[in-house]
């Protein structure tokens, strides 16, 4: 079995939390860099990949890299590629990409000349003029970064944060891979409580249950390359064998609380799609009063950052009234919250141990680590 590379682009700020996942699939030379992480693998960790991470956003095939310091040093890389290998001759292959201190810096010039580069070489070994691109989708990725030109193939389809159970969410909804992200940098492996006092349609609980399973974010859930004729369809089954394998059951305690009765429903909704409905609770609950028995535990959150869903003053009564609630924990309870605000510590009434930089979308934000 041939040696394939893969890159998984993250959400900045997750790209250690990914690799660490990587390595835990034991894939070779796993290397982080700056928005994404890269691995080696085979056909077979193809589907193991897109099946099984959590925090990376898609799965993309390194088709190859070359100097493109012109169109025409981008069109003769791009010809050159073995494109034949996995495009077939019906195969549908459109482009998109993005360039960064490139002087190939015209987006849409740059997936034209992609995009007739790859027609050009297929062309070529399939023996024809017009390619007809009615079959499986082959979306085409391209990344120009300085003078380097790197093609992909994205064998995801929609992103990875697609689980399944949300097929709507409430108001500035939490992805679910920076979700998962959170609940791993707080080390939570389901021995004690994790509360969500703030849970919206359920994101945080929902991940949290699927780490505590062990669980597979990716098994409820179908990928652009199942489709693809040369990948052979057994290795999806073996990659959803492997992972319904290292599952297991046991007693969680895993909860979620709001004041919206709604969006409370809607995480009941969320978590029976996700089939982790038997070992989290949801609760209509006021943050701002919000109390947990227990000696130890965490709490995994994401308030309104007074952005776009609550003016800015109404978030900072929030985060001192949170804070009121939050110094009647015991000190062996640990908190992890994501927010933009930059005077959340002054306003919540304490500053965090650690922080760690987080993008929500496009959004700067930190995880205030309160151990």
């Amino acid at each position: 079995m041939s040696e394939l590379q893969f890159a998984i682009p993250t959400l900045f700020g997750l790209e250690g939390v990914c690799a660490d996942e990587l390595r835990r699939l034991n894939l070779p030379g796993v290397r982080a860099e700056n928005g994404r992480v890269l691995c080696a693998g085979t056909e077979q960790d193809l589907p193991r990949l897109n099946v099984n991470v959590r925090t990376g956003e898609r799965v993309l095939l390194v088709i190859g890299s070359f100097p493109a310091r012109d169109f025409d040093a981008l069109f003769e890389g791009v010809r050159a590629l073995p494109w034949e290998r996995f495009i077939p001759q019906n195969g549908q292959f459109p482009v998109k990409g993005h360039c960064l201190n490139s002087a190939l810096h015209a987006v849409p010039a740059c997936q034209s000349i992609v995009k007739k580069a790859v027609a050009t070489r297929l062309g070529v070994k399939y023996g024809l003029n017009t390619l007809p691109e009615t079959g499986a989708l082959h979306q085409i990725q391209f990344s120009i970064m300085g003078d380097e030109a790197t093609l992909f193939l994205d064998t995801s389809g929609p992103g990875l944060h697609k689980r399944g159970y949300r097929a709507q969410g409430v108001a500035a909804p939490l992805r679910e891979t920076l979700a998962a992200g959170m609940v791993l940098l707080s080390r939570y492996r389901g021995r004690d409580p994790l509360c969500d006092p703030f849970c919206g349609s359920g994101t945080i609980p929902i991940e949290a249950a699927l780490i505590a399973k062990n669980r597979a974010p990716g098994l409820n859930r179908s990928f652009s390359a199942q489709k693809w004729g040369w990948l052979d369809k057994r290795f999806w089954m073996d990659a959803a064998s492997e992972a319904q394998d290292r599952e297991f059951d046991g007693e969680y305690e895993i909860w979620g609380g709001d004041l919206d009765p709604e969006a409370v429903a809607l995480a009941r909704h969320n978590a029976k799609l996700a089939e982790v409905d038997d070992i989290v609770r949801f609760d209509v609950d006021d943050a701002r009063t919000f109390h947990w028995g227990g000696l130890c535990g965490r709490v995994v959150t994401n308030p309104p950052y007074g952005e776009r869903v609550m003016e800015r003053k109404e978030a900072e009564e929030l985060y001192r009234a949170f804070g009121r609630a939050w110094d009647k924990f015991p000190d062996s309870w640990k908190l992890y919250l994501l927010s933009s605000h930059t005077e959340f510590e002054r306003t919540f009434g304490r500053k965090a141990g650690k922080k760690r930089k987080l993008y929500n979308g496009m959004l700067k934000c930190d995880l205030f680590m309160y151990l």
